[in-house]
């Protein structure tokens, strides 16, 4: 099967649960990516899980839904979540994997235009350690702790560790193609973890991807609603 080109796609991670929460973002500001300078660029799929899939995935390019054979609850979102990592490389030749949730909207829009702009002009780069692989909210965890976010989802397990890393706050984060692929490698280490943002972060080697995070400030341009 050929690839098709599509330079930036953005997934959004939804579950059926709250399939609601996508449909508010199609009816609101999803549309808005089509009055975008770069609108043939950029394509968005809500990623949701099905465990009794056939296959490993399925795109449904009308509704602009990916789904994936996995379960479709909070704990599997590692899993999903490198499982579409994985189908976007077997079904699109692509630049960056643009990454978000089904609880944000996103003002301005015009934030990708600029943000492509800027991954375009870097990209060009001869020098492949000057692009940009990774970016978005930068976490730094100088220290381990035991995580306490299972007093927000109680499905999580109580002695979750939070290693020493540097990872991007899963509101919104960028990869490149060349760190996908990576990260690939790391498949069945990151369908593992718990926390989905945090399994990607330490899971990527600092050479080269994570020297140069680009530092978003994502609370400009992303909020939270339900």
């Amino acid at each position: 099967m050929s690839l098709l080109k599509q330079d930036y796609i953005l997934l959004i991670f939804n579950c059926v649960k709250y399939r609601h929460k996508a449909l508010n973002q199609k009816s609101s500001w999803l549309p808005e990516l089509s009055a975008l300078k770069n609108k043939d660029r950029i394509t968005y799929f809500h990623v949701l899980g099905n465990p009794d899939l056939e296959q490993d995935f399925l795109i449904d390019t009308e509704q602009q839904i990916l789904w994936i054979k996995v379960a479709d609850d909070y704990n599997s979102l590692p899993k999903k979540v490198i499982q579409a990592l994985d189908a976007i490389t077997k079904l699109f030749y692509f630049k960056y994997i643009f990454k978000t949730d089904d609880d944000q909207m996103v003002s301005p829009v015009k934030f990708f235009d600029t943000l492509i702009t800027v991954l375009d002009s870097k990209y060009s780069d001869p020098v492949f350690a000057n692009r940009v692989h990774y970016g978005g909210h930068i976490v730094d965890v100088k220290q381990a702790y035991n995580s306490l976010y299972y007093k927000l989802h109680p499905e999580l397990p109580l002695d979750l560790i939070v290693n020493v890393t540097q990872y991007c706050s899963g509101r919104f984060y960028l990869l490149s193609h060349n760190v996908v692929d990576f990260l690939l490698l790391k498949k069945e280490a990151i369908s593992n973890e718990f926390l989905e943002d945090y399994a990607i972060g330490y899971h990527m080697p600092t050479s080269i991807f994570k020297d140069k995070i680009m530092k978003i400030e994502t609370d400009k341009y992303f909020k939270d609603f339900n």
